[in-house]
């Protein structure tokens, strides 16, 4: 027991080291080149979401340079489907998802993030997860909060996942623990690629 604390504790500030490092990378992306990236993603999102049957998506508030899912969505929506926005209710539990449209009243959040002041808990069966790293198997290292994977276990029917972010974020193994959930899909400015057994495929 004590060997594999040890090993969780090792494997926990690595993960501390390596998140800093990503995120510093993304962060000091040039403007221009992390909109160029940023259209490519919404493209391949875009042609993503056009075989798939979602009719009620759950993205995010964009936060330290994150792909902006925001012009995506306005259209998913002018489309027909239904958007969803996570809230935290508490920070050591699961998300809480409303539903969003742009005349939504909203209001700051943890890490002042807005999200729908008021609404009841929806089900999205389709997620937008932002990443900071992602790894060859699909497994996403996030902002360190954890708040994804306590959602994604507490679900009764996990939604389809699809993982998003930029190419630099790309490396081996984020070296996985039990509670991590892999995602369906890694979308970046480079490619789009679904998880098939332990591996990502590129569409």
């Amino acid at each position: 027991m004590s060997d594999d604390k040890d090993d969780r504790r090792a494997i926990a500030a690595w993960r501390r080291t390596e998140r800093a490092r990503l995120l510093a990378a993304r962060i000091a992306l040039p403007a221009a080149e992390h909109r160029a990236a940023s259209l490519k993603i919404e493209i391949r999102l875009e042609a993503l979401f056009a075989t798939l049957p979602a009719r009620h998506v759950g993205f995010y508030w964009p936060f330290r340079r994150e792909f902006d899912p925001l012009p995506l969505m306005r259209r998913l929506i002018a489309e027909g489907r239904e958007a969803a926005l996570p809230v935290v209710m508490d920070k050591s539990g699961p998300l809480e998802f409303r539903a969003w449209h742009a005349g939504s009243k909203m209001e700051l959040g943890v890490y002042d993030i807005p999200h729908p002041a008021e609404g009841a808990a929806v089900a999205p069966d389709t997620l937008l997860v932002p990443l900071v790293g992602y790894d060859r198997a699909g497994y996403r290292l996030g902002n360190g909060g954890g708040y994804y994977d306590r959602t994604l276990g507490a679900l009764p029917k996990k939604p389809l996942c699809i993982g998003i972010g930029f190419a630099l974020g790309r490396i081996d193994s984020i070296r996985p623990l039990p509670h991590d959930v892999p995602m369906d899909f890694i979308v970046t400015e480079e490619t789009a690629a679904r998880r098939a057994g332990d591996r990502l495929e590129v569409l």
